[in-house]
């Protein structure tokens, strides 16, 4: 049973058009040649479009063979109708990749241009790494169809799994070395330099505006950067309750589960707000109650002035490899900003490939599964530390040991995903911040176990917000939010 909560099944199917409109545009003739002139006049060769279009989630990519040369580039536009914020998130990951291959030794595909065309809209001219292999394909399991989701080849050695997991672990760690002094999205100031001065774009912002109908006015305004990891704490858990408030179908099943929803809400933000979600986990926790029981050992991070690169989007599937394994490069930086150093300090969710909250067998399998994985994961970053000379300071591999065995990893995934949320704050959060709760009550009425924790005008603020979504429940439709009303109503629920 998938622990994924639903989205919003109408703003889904509005999105499956508007993708099957975008397909067909992106391949159009006239497309095809408007991107091909584009290539030659920049490039200031005789350049001609190579069949196919190559279409992924957020992007669309056209092959380009230069003349005279056994080189392609790539031009890559935002797809239409699925990119949110297309020129931010085209500029933003540009000055992303180019920063990458300035400040570490990890191999990227070389930015040739980029800007914002007037008939093209937002781009990029990316050197052609030639390879399609990537190594999610050296990973998986055998797939009869090739649209199922990738996972785990749960028969792979240990030996073949350390050695793959070692070439992931070497990137990880030379996206770790930069830091920077807020939180955001770097943006090109001048030419060859790169500041964070861009507000962050993420993966979960993009689900929430197009699978469940979440106004883009509630996110952070554009260029907004942030000083401190405990400001944007706050952001996110203000994004997981706006997607309570604004998902306006699918999102409670009734009254008790509304209410279940909220109270763990308004806690995850309470405790943000309070700074208690930074320290988790770490020596500086005083507060939880798993604290009490077993103490940390590693300091928190640095809170302000020392943030590293972080992206939603970073797995395997996006580092490609040669035939014999080998790393030649790593593609798309879409949803990358600097970020809480706390992220970094987590082991991947990507080990087993397929996210928990869809594992087939459940999540409670996926743990144990990827509990077992995790040993080879940390052997191999130990490996990798060893050969950068990595044996002192900010060890990625103890902290990502600990971040598993506190529920750290926990932690920053809820916060970063909205529909994973509810089941992994009230099975993996809840009573490691809170203590343990009466056993073997519904998973719908565990609001009753935790609601006297709220404040007094957090627990005025939920019957009529109960009233509000069981009302919405009865009329299947898709509102357009104005940006000041879905701001206000936002704030009305936010008590500090």
């Amino acid at each position: 049973m998938s622990a994924r909560q639903d989205s919003d099944n109408l703003a889904w199917d509005r999105s499956d058009e508007l993708w099957e409109e975008a397909k067909k545009q992106v391949r159009l003739s006239s497309q095809c040649r408007k991107i091909e002139s584009l290539a030659q006049g920049l490039l200031g060769k005789p350049a001609t479009f190579v069949a196919p279009v190559i279409i992924g989630g957020f992007n669309v990519l056209y092959p380009i063979q230069i003349e005279d040369s056994s080189d392609k580039v790539l031009v890559r536009l935002p797809c239409p109708n699925q990119a949110l914020f297309p020129e931010e998130k085209t500029l933003a990951e540009a000055a992303t990749a180019v920063f990458i291959s300035q400040s570490t030794q990890l191999p990227v595909a070389k930015v040739l241009h980029h800007s914002v065309d007037s008939e093209i809209g937002p781009f990029m001219i990316i050197q052609d790494l030639k390879t399609r292999r990537n190594m999610t394909r050296a990973l998986e399991a055998p797939r009869d169809d090739p649209s199922d989701t990738p996972v785990l080849n749960l028969d792979i050695s240990d030996h073949d799994l350390k050695r793959l997991y070692t070439i992931m672990a070497r990137c990880v760690l030379q996206l770790a070395q930069p830091t920077f002094s807020r939180i955001g999205a770097l943006v090109e100031t001048s030419p060859g330099t790169y500041q964070v001065r861009g507000r962050p774009i993420t993966l979960n912002m993009s689900n929430m505006v197009h699978l469940s109908n979440i106004p883009a006015s509630i996110f952070p305004s554009e260029g907004t950067t942030f000083k401190a990891v405990d400001e944007w704490y706050l952001a996110l858990a203000n994004m997981q309750m706006a997607t309570l408030l604004f998902q306006h179908n699918d999102i409670v099943e009734s009254e008790n589960d509304c209410r279940t929803k909220y109270v763990a809400r308004q806690l995850f933000r309470r405790l943000a707000a309070q700074g208690h979600l930074s320290s988790y986990g770490f020596v500086e926790d005083d507060w939880s109650a798993s604290s009490k029981r077993a103490r940390p050992t590693l300091p928190a991070p640095d809170g302000s002035g020392s943030f590293h690169l972080w992206c939603d989007d970073f797995r395997p599937v996006n580092v490609l490899i040669d035939g014999d394994d080998q790393l030649v490069g790593v593609i798309d930086w879409e949803f990358s900003y600097a970020a809480p150093t706390q992220f970094i300090l987590d082991s991947p969710w990507w080990l087993l490939l397929d996210v928990p909250e869809m594992w087939d067998s459940g999540i409670d399998d996926w743990t144990n599964i990827y509990e077992r994985r995790l040993q080879t994961w940390l052997a191999a970053m130990e490996a990798a530390e060893k050969e950068m000379n990595l044996e002192s300071g900010l060890l990625l591999s103890a902290y990502m040991r600990e971040s598993w065995i506190t529920g750290r990893f926990w932690l920053d995934y809820a916060a970063r995903r909205s529909w994973a949320f509810d089941t992994i704050y009230w099975k993996y959060l809840d009573e490691r911040f809170f203590g343990e709760r009466s056993k073997d009550i519904p998973m719908e009425e565990l609001w009753k176990t935790r609601v006297s924790l709220l404040s007094e005008a957090e627990r005025e603020a939920m019957e009529p917000l109960v009233q509000i979504k069981m009302e919405e429940s009865k009329d299947r439709r898709l509102i357009d939010w104005d940006g000041e009303e879905a701001r206000q109503r936002l704030a009305s629920f936010l008590f500090d």
